[in-house]
């Protein structure tokens, strides 16, 4: 199995759950997710604006309403937008709550393509992995091969925590 693959096998798994919603641009429009998300049920897809920070919230708001959100960053660059949804509410939730809520979100990242011929641009590649794994209290986990990519997206849709995991584009094709 190639290292998309085990992207696209992932998603099916997490969709096994109908409270699982995937959130975010292109999910159910354009490339599907970078296609791992054509065969998911499209109730299952919400699809949003470029607005990063509204993502973030959303999937909060579907996380306090019982959902499973998954939201779906395109590009890693993109984050940084949603950064202020996810350190000032989804990090700080459970305490402005009085501990009657704690959102979990799964965040799927991708950094664009670097090698030719669908190099992505300086801004559609930047990798913050180890920024965040510094600035956030969950876990910022980079796919390095296909072997630990299932794993990983079945341990952070049965943790207690939110998780944000980061694909390689450049991967995809890697067996």
């Amino acid at each position: 199995m190639s290292y998309f693959t085990e992207i696209k096998r992932s998603m099916e798994f997490l969709a096994n759950d109908p409270k699982t919603m995937f959130l975010g641009y292109n999910v159910r429009n354009g490339n599907m997710g970078m296609k791992a998300f054509n065969d998911i049920n499209h109730d299952q897809l919400l699809e949003m604006p470029a607005a990063e920070n509204l993502m973030v919230g959303a999937g909060i708001g579907l996380s306090i309403e019982g959902y499973k959100p998954v939201v779906y960053f395109e590009r890693f660059d993109f984050t940084l937008n949603g950064i202020d949804a996810i350190v000032n509410h989804l990090m700080k939730y459970k305490s402005l709550s009085d501990g009657d809520y704690t959102p979990k979100c799964i965040f799927r990242v991708v950094i664009g393509r670097k090698k030719t011929p669908f190099f992505s641009g300086v801004t559609h590649t930047q990798d913050f992995t180890e920024a965040f794994q510094m600035m956030f209290n969950f876990p910022v986990i980079k796919l390095k091969d296909r072997k630990c990519i299932f794993d990983t997206y079945a341990e952070a849709y049965n943790s207690d925590t939110s998780y944000m995991i980061v694909e390689e584009a450049d991967r995809y094709n890697e067996d």
